[in-house]
């Protein structure tokens, strides 16, 4: 019943509207942000293609919580530069965007039984702005952030993204940012460097059950064995693919976007659920 309370106070602030895609973006390494790559292109082209929402839920792989699944109510979500090492211009990119306290509350309530709260410490970290910067260049809608409960199973997240499918047809986009396999102990900036063979492999597992629906396997751990842990010493990177997976339905068209394996070991895979 509490559930269905808040949608109904949604529509008091979010008119309902044509249902809104879903993304998950692998946003790789922070210099995609000022670098023409491949990657930062194919956000700018997304972008254009997008309708227009009225504001934008990020579930970013450089939030992380414990115990509790936190919602940023920042009037103005400040731009965090959560990396060291990379040139003075990456620290000088700002993301402008107003946040959304009063969404962002009712998010939070929403998610009572996964332990939603609101916070107002965090802001936007660069798995957000570097890849906003592309796909709303003039930062014109509302963005906030949600955290992601690391002592929590796989499944939660799924879990979550069930519960906030209904934002999608009150005009919200909810963007997953990570990557699909992210081992930073594997890394090679050789020229020559060729993919690792676990890349490979669970970028095509997860791929190929992604698009078969068989979201069991991809949130079970006991079945994806030591190669999970191959490709994601740390699941943070890889969570927002499974909140992305479950705001879905089988009415939803899976469109896979770039799907580089970069560095040796981090995948670039992105991809849109849409009607």
């Amino acid at each position: 019943m509490s559930k269905r309370l808040n949608i109904t106070d949604l529509s008091n602030r979010f008119k309902r509207s044509e249902r809104m895609p879903v993304v998950f973006l692998g946003h790789g390494s922070p210099m995609n942000a000022i670098m023409d790559t491949e990657y930062s292109r194919s956000w700018q082209a997304l972008g254009k293609s997008l309708p227009k929402p009225q504001a934008i839920l990020v579930v970013s792989a450089h939030w992380v919580s414990k115990g509790n699944t936190l919602v940023d109510i920042s009037n103005a979500p400040a731009t965090i530069h959560d990396f060291y090492g990379f040139p003075e211009e990456l620290y000088n990119e700002k993301y402008s965007a107003l946040g959304s306290p009063e969404l962002a509350t009712k998010v939070a309530s929403m998610l009572e039984h996964q332990g939603g709260k609101v916070d107002d410490t965090w802001g936007l970290d660069h798995g957000s702005w570097s890849v906003l910067k592309y796909l709303f260049p003039d930062a014109d809608v509302p963005v906030f952030q949600m955290s992601i409960d690391m002592s929590r199973d796989l499944k939660h997240q799924l879990e979550v993204g069930a519960v906030l499918k209904s934002l999608r047809d009150h005009g919200v986009l909810i963007l997953g940012s990570g990557n699909i396999v992210h081992n930073l102990s594997r890394l090679s900036f050789s020229e020559r460097t060729k993919p690792e063979d676990f890349a490979v492999e669970f970028d095509a597992l997860f791929s190929e059950k992604l698009l078969n629906r068989d979201f069991d396997t991809i949130s079970d751990r006991s079945k994806l064995g030591t190669l999970l842990d191959q490709a994601h010493p740390s699941v943070d990177h890889y969570l927002p693919a499974l909140t992305i997976a479950g705001t879905t339905d089988m009415k939803d068209e899976l469109v896979f976007m770039t799907d580089n394996i970069d560095l040796g070991s981090i995948s670039m895979r992105s991809f849109v659920f849409h009607n």
